[in-house]
């Protein structure tokens, strides 16, 4: 684990909350000036602590008004298996999220897809790439929170 002090923490605070922000800014927030700020950045890059920047979209406007979670009971525990999991799920791209679990399921997948007909097309591919044990399948009703900012401490050392 990468050890960050308290201005790599504001730094990225800002960063997860808008990463369109000028450098100005955020070494303002972060008490430095832009130079420095800028190396920070470079640095937590080099570093894989920021492992990318994107836009988040409305996947409402994009198509995607159905948001499911899947859990997954595998038939067996093998490398192989895992291995063609991991590639089926994978090359699925409505499969936004793929978790490996402890407990009841094995694996929890967030999908994210146009509607219950395009679900089942979905549900079909993957089980005709994998043999599953049970597929056990939650549709969300409602998004009440959604946010891909860690809640860093910009307070403390």
């Amino acid at each position: 684990m990468t050890q960050l002090d308290l201005i790599d923490r504001k730094i990225l605070a800002e960063l997860m909350r808008d990463a369109t922000m000028p450098i100005a800014q955020i070494a303002d927030k972060a008490g430095l000036s832009q130079t420095p700020c800028w190396k920070r950045i470079q640095k937590l890059e080099a570093n894989g602590v920021v492992t990318g920047r994107v836009a988040m979209v409305d996947p409402d406007r994009l198509g995607f008004g159905l948001t499911v979670f899947v859990g997954i009971q595998a038939p067996d525990h093998t490398t192989e298996w895992r291995d063609a999991f991991a590639r089926a799920a994978g090359a699925i791209p409505e499969i936004m999220e793929i978790y490996r679990m402890a407990g009841e399921m094995d694996y929890l997948l967030r999908v994210a897809i146009s509607d219950m007909r395009a679900f089942d097309n979905l549900y079909k591919r993957l089980t005709d790439a994998v043999p599953i044990k049970n597929v056990t399948s939650h549709f969300s009703m409602e998004r009440m929170k959604f946010t891909t900012a860690y809640p860093v401490d910009t307070l403390s050392r």
